[in-house]
């Protein structure tokens, strides 16, 4: 695009990309100088013009040798020439986003795949990227930074995508990523005690997941887990819950957990659904509940939904049980909070060995550690600490504070693929091996840099040899 597309301007010459941070600057980019959370891009131009930029946009002067167009209101100015850049407008996609502390990649991988049984073409971002039928697209963030939100917003477009749904992290809220877009429908999984690192307190984490509300179309719609106390302040015009309490708009009863399936029953409207689904474990029962509702308020089918449910693949990285031919269960998720991580342990009591490989992620909350240290403790019979993005923390520090006081003998392997080898070594038929924190992550997070990384190659690679 030409910069004279973007404004008022005789000049002529051609826009590569838009971005505000000066690291992702490539040649001829436009470099927007916002005013972040925690920094001011401002201070980054001369480092953007070095790499390539070719003109800034600022809110205040600045003396450089490239062209500097100027604006009173940098942050929505931001937004607005990214949508520009990648035409989009408020009326090509119908958005469906859903928040919360554990499940939204389950939550909004579920309704993709639903959408897609039914041949209408979808856009799903998360923390896995960007799914397009069967291409994918990486980003950084569960919920991109503005302007890859838009370019990937813009392959949607182009693919003719008329949906798209999203996980809407707290950061993103909090940092008013998605404060451009109106949602059709939202939801909410739960809201845990996490991420207080960034909040600082549960009553500010929970006031930022709230914010979600305030990007609802006026006709838009609430879908809320009725069983969770810290969503009871809900008072959005059109909601509904949805829960095992007999209040719920949508009922769950009479579950039956298998060890590959799980039934249930949702009652909505005085009508009774009967669901089978292949995400087991309880939690999964709401995740698939909460999609189950807001495909059936969108005006979907409940036989086509129902039938879309029972076919349902696994989602990467989430509770993902792998096959190398062995004879015991591995299973790969990135549960990593306190809530996250007793769910998945609770649902394979059954075993008759637990091994848990996990860890706690550095410069994150340290009080949480000692919470998730002693249940993996209490309901694993083997536990192995080990690495689990660092950053820049001692990892014995951090085992340290999983493990606190206990008695209880464990194993303490910093390296993380050791610490895999190992509980596949130990394991013998009749055990699950758990391994938690990182799931599908393509990357370990060592100081300031991002380390080639993946749980899944590590097993992978452990079998091949």
């Amino acid at each position: 695009m030409k910069i004279n597309e973007l404004f008022e301007t005789d000049l002529d010459f051609e826009i590569a990309g838009i971005v505000d941070d000066s690291r992702d600057v490539e040649q001829n980019y436009l470099f927007v100088a916002t005013k972040g959370f925690n920094v001011d891009h401002y201070d980054y131009i001369d480092a953007a013009v070095v790499s390539g930029a070719v003109a800034v946009v600022a809110d205040r002067k600045v003396d450089t040798k490239v062209p500097v167009f100027y604006v009173e209101n940098i942050n929505d100015c931001y937004v607005e020439l990214c949508k520009k850049f990648n035409n989009i407008t408020s009326d090509d996609f119908k958005y469906i986003g859903i928040t919360g502390t554990d499940g939204k990649t389950t939550s909004t991988s579920v309704i993709y795949q639903i959408f897609n049984k039914l041949r209408t073409k979808s856009a799903l971002i998360g923390t896995n990227g960007m799914f397009i039928k069967d291409e994918h697209y990486g980003t950084n963030n569960t919920t991109p930074c503005i302007s890859e939100l838009y370019n990937v917003l813009g392959i949607a477009k182009n693919n003719k995508c008329k949906q798209v749904v999203m996980e809407v992290s707290s950061e993103a809220l909090l940092h008013e990523r998605v404060k451009s877009i109106n949602y059709s429908i939202v939801g909410f999984t739960n809201i845990t005690e996490d991420h207080l690192n960034v909040h600082g307190s549960i009553d500010n984490y929970i006031a930022c997941k709230l914010k979600l509300l305030d990007y609802l179309d006026d006709d838009g719609i609430v879908v809320y887990n009725g069983d969770d106390v810290n969503l009871c302040q809900i008072k959005s015009k059109i909601r509904y819950s949805y829960g095992v309490n007999q209040d719920c708009d949508f009922m769950i009863s009479d579950v039956e957990e298998m060890s590959k399936v799980v039934n249930f029953c949702i009652t909505y409207a005085g009508e009774k659904y009967n669901i089978s689904s292949p995400l087991v474990g309880m939690y999964n029962v709401y995740n698939v509940t909460l999609a189950f509702a807001i495909c059936m308020l969108y005006g979907m089918n409940s036989k086509t939904i129902i039938k879309a449910i029972s076919e349902l693949e696994p989602i990467l990285g989430r509770r993902e049980s792998l096959d190398f031919g062995q004879d015991f269960e591995i299973i790969l998720d990135y549960a990593h909070t306190y809530n996250g991580i007793k769910n998945i342990l609770e649902s394979v009591k059954d075993y008759k060995k637990i091994i848990t490989v996990t860890g706690a992620a550095g410069g994150r909350e340290k009080e949480k550690r000692g919470k998730i240290g002693k249940i993996v403790l209490e309901k694993s019979d083997v536990v192995i600490f080990t690495m689990d993005d660092p950053r820049f923390e001692s990892v014995d520090d951090i085992i340290d504070d999983l493990a606190g006081d206990t008695t209880k003998e464990y194993f303490r392997l910093n390296d993380r693929v050791e610490a895999i080898n190992l509980a596949l070594k130990v394991a013998d038929k009749d055990s699950v091996v758990l391994i938690l924190g990182k799931g599908r992550d393509n990357y370990m997070a060592i100081e300031d840099k991002k380390i080639p990384y993946c749980d899944y190659d590590v097993i992978k690679d452990f079998y091949n040899k």
